[in-house]
């Protein structure tokens, strides 16, 4: 970082400290900018850094729309590659069909929906080698379950909250249970669903009060009827009573987290397809409540979709910009905030983000766990590749999608495509 020396009043200078503490955690960071921060999944290496801004992105169909060639089966020895310093190995590989979101229970165990196979599955412990001590399927019979989350707030929780495509339920639990001791609970019995877009997270408040589900659209950017209730963060209670739209025009929020150090709710969306290999960015963000993010008629500003050009003018300048965008068609899934201790210091409170990888990019875009640097909660733009090589000779076999910290502070992932939950530790080696 270059050293500007500036003779400042004395109501600036803790400004001026402010904005150099802003920008120690990307000091040193080789960070891509303009159009060479745009990028695809072989050219993703860990440790190198991405801002993208609004005045970065191309026109429609500036760039070509492409597709993705298909995915294979991980070879044997493949394995995502991790900033120096940290080694990856595969917490859990066998018994798992389709793992999605994965959240830490306060005890330490490891609640994992298996989407396709309508269960939440409980890993506990790990041994020596970075494995599962024990494991249990908690419940059954869910319908296409994603959202996984634990209330009251606090070390003893009474209830599992699950989000199936189309309602909501909880379980009876407390810490250690491995199997429901109840049937399930129904609190929303009609979440939107059908269309696209299946994913319905669900996170709690700081102080408890309010829940947040999250509802993607169900097209690509239409906005009929079928939209009602869609590209939507919904609030409720706990209890399952609607309170309103936290926010809106936001194409799909698969992954939602509350920053435990500022409190605000922050989510992790797919935007739209078709306008090209660089065009809609994704991105990653706090929520502002009543916060309008554009979807279907305009994206990242005041840009407008070009098939709603003209429509609500109104809302043009309502429009927000995200916090951090992020290379289009990578299809940003869960998220979590680093409040582990084993990572280095300089990891403490920062975000991460699985980028599960689109068809809609010629080369292929996304397929790594991306870290956002934070400062007292704050993102600046930039986001760093952190795992990457979830691919082998140009086949992709690794699909991330859920992120946890552990107990002992090193990183859990989920990878739908290999079918295995990853550990990424710091060994310092």
């Amino acid at each position: 970082m270059k050293t500007l020396h500036w003779i400042l009043p004395t109501g600036l200078l803790v400004l001026s400290a402010t904005l150099m503490l802003y920008a120690a955690k990307t000091d040193g960071m080789t960070i891509l900018t303009g159009k060479q921060a745009f990028s695809n999944t072989a050219s993703l290496k860990p440790g190198v850094a991405h801002k993208i801004t609004a005045k970065d992105l191309p026109k429609p169909g500036e760039t070509p729309s492409g597709r993705s060639g298909g995915a294979g089966s991980r070879p044997p020895d493949a394995m995502p590659q991790a900033p120096a310093g940290f080694k990856v190995n595969i917490y859990a590989g066998e018994g798992l069909t389709n793992p999605r979101q994965i959240r830490t229970a306060p005890n330490g165990d490891y609640f994992v929906t298996d989407t396709s196979a309508g269960q939440i599955k409980i890993f506990r412990g790990m041994t020596a080698d970075g494995k599962p001590q024990e494991n249990s399927v908690f419940a059954t019979g869910l319908n296409q379950p994603f959202g996984v989350n634990f209330y009251p707030n606090g070390a003893t929780p009474q209830w599992l909250y699950v989000g199936n495509t189309n309602s909501l339920v909880r379980f009876p639990y407390k810490n250690g249970d491995l199997k429901a001791t109840g049937p399930a609970e129904t609190l929303i019995a009609e979440l939107p669903s059908g269309g696209g877009h299946r994913t319905r997270d669900v996170v709690f408040s700081k102080d408890g009060k309010s829940m947040f589900v999250a509802v993607g659209s169900a097209s690509n950017n239409d906005d009929n009827q079928a939209e009602f209730h869609r590209a939507n963060i919904l609030e409720y209670t706990p209890e399952g009573k609607f309170v309103g739209i936290y926010a809106s025009g936001i194409r799909n929020p698969v992954g939602l987290a509350i920053n435990p150090e500022t409190g605000e709710l922050w989510t992790s969306i797919n935007e739209r397809d078709t306008y090209g290999d660089n065009l809609v960015p994704d991105y990653v963000t706090h929520v502002e409540r009543g916060g309008f993010y554009g979807w279907p008629w305009f994206y990242i500003g005041g840009n407008y979709d070009p098939k709603h050009e003209g429509k609500h003018p109104e809302l043009k300048e309502k429009v927000i910009v995200p916090d951090v965008l992020v290379q289009p068609h990578s299809a940003s899934l869960g998220m979590a905030f680093y409040d582990g201790k084993q990572f280095p210091k300089e990891y403490s409170g920062d975000a991460f983000a699985a980028e599960h990888g689109s068809w809609n990019h010629a080369a292929g875009s996304g397929h790594e766990v991306i870290r956002i640097p934070l400062e007292k909660g704050r993102a600046s733009g930039v986001y760093q590749d952190f795992l990457t090589g979830f691919s082998t000779k140009g086949v992709v076999w690794g699909r991330p999608v859920g992120i946890a910290v552990a107990r002992d502070g090193s990183l859990l992932v989920t990878d739908d495509g290999a079918k295995v939950i990853w550990r990424v530790a710091y060994t310092g080696k």
